[in-house]
């Protein structure tokens, strides 16, 4: 302890500094994201690039690099890895330059969606990579009124899990 300066005194300092550090460094730099804009998905087809995008990358429409779902969540950069290594969130490099990130929808509010991570140990449970999760939760079915991910927005997480469950046998 320095003294006469207090722990919060400290604390505070520290993050006006590293912010202070992120802006100066985020200026100097080419933007790659910023704050609270999602990226949109490209079609693959309209670019001329060496790889492919993949599947889930052209599927979901909106992505947020993990530094946006902390600040949208409210928590350290530490804890969005954690609820990655936990599975509470899935979450894929996209893009040229192979960002880490999560779709949007997986968060409502600022919050993430209360019934994925039973969705998701399910579905790695069943074989399923993360992509491919992704895929599945993305991907149309006619026998609901849409995408898994819109059915567990609505509260049907029961029957999504169950179709899961399914996927392993």
């Amino acid at each position: 302890m320095i003294s006469g300066v207090s722990k919060s005194v400290l604390v505070d300092f520290l993050v006006v500094f590293c912010r202070f550090s992120f802006l100066v460094l985020a200026e100097a730099k080419p933007k790659i994201w910023h704050h609270y804009q999602v990226r949109i998905a490209e079609n693959p087809e309209s670019k001329n690039t060496d790889q492919p995008a993949s599947s889930a990358e052209s599927m979901v429409e909106a992505w947020l690099p993990l530094p946006d779902v902390a600040e949208i969540l409210d928590v350290s950069i530490t804890k969005v890895h954690a609820l990655l290594d936990e599975r509470a969130l899935l979450a894929i490099r996209i893009g040229e330059r192979k960002i880490r990130s999560v779709p949007a929808e997986f968060l409502a509010g600022d919050r993430v969606v209360d019934s994925l991570k039973g969705t998701f140990a399910v579905l790695l449970d069943a074989g399923y990579s993360d992509e491919e999760a992704i895929v599945w939760l993305f991907t149309a079915d006619e026998t609901l009124p849409g995408r898994p991910i819109d059915a567990l927005h609505a509260g049907r997480k029961t029957e999504i899990r169950r179709r899961a469950q399914a996927l392993a046998w």
